[in-house]
């Protein structure tokens, strides 16, 4: 069974430093604060592996109760655990923001490659700078963004692919 990784040992290069490894408080919170705010983190038991900002990596284990009729993980949870590994990179980038806007899933496709069987890794990934799609918001427009998921076994095998597109809606102002 996957464990998670110290966040204290959560590192990551920024733009324009010198090489330095500096801990990464953002991705650090979420790593803690997404299986306690999020109810179906905690009832897939879904397990950080990697939280940083080049990628999220989340962890299904093998767990009976989730699987689906051939021992493999259920299609809903391999779902549950692609839309969680993107929203905790989306909250990671964007969290910031989150007192004047939402972060809201728009769309999401799954694909199933290859039967998946054992713990399911997924790996998220922005498709789009984060500047720009700051930039974006900023200016005053409704980005929308894709994080892609590359589902994988425990020996690498990649096993499906998901992209979910996200938006950051502005809050309303209350007066």
């Amino acid at each position: 069974m996957a464990t998670a990784a110290d966040p204290s040992q959560t590192t990551t290069r920024g733009s324009g430093d010198t090489g330095a490894l500096a801990p990464n408080s953002e991705f650090d919170s979420i790593r803690v604060g997404l299986p306690a705010a999020v109810p179906m983190v905690r009832t897939l038991n879904l397990v950080f592996e990697q939280a940083s900002p080049d990628r999220v990596v989340m962890v299904l284990p093998d767990q009976p109760e989730f699987q689906n009729h051939i021992g493999g993980p259920h299609a809903g949870a391999m779902f549950t655990l692609g839309e969680s590994a993107s929203g905790a990179f989306v909250l990671g980038h964007f969290g910031d923001l989150l007192d004047r806007s939402t972060p809201l899933a728009v769309q999401a496709t799954i694909r199933y490659l290859k039967v998946a069987m054992g713990p399911l890794r997924a790996t998220a990934l922005l498709t789009r700078p984060v500047d720009e799609i700051r930039e974006e918001f900023e200016a005053g427009v409704r980005p929308e963004f894709d994080v892609e998921i590359q589902f994988s076994d425990a020996a690498g095998t990649v096993t499906g692919s998901m992209t979910v597109t996200w938006t950051l809606r502005p809050n309303r102002q209350h007066s």
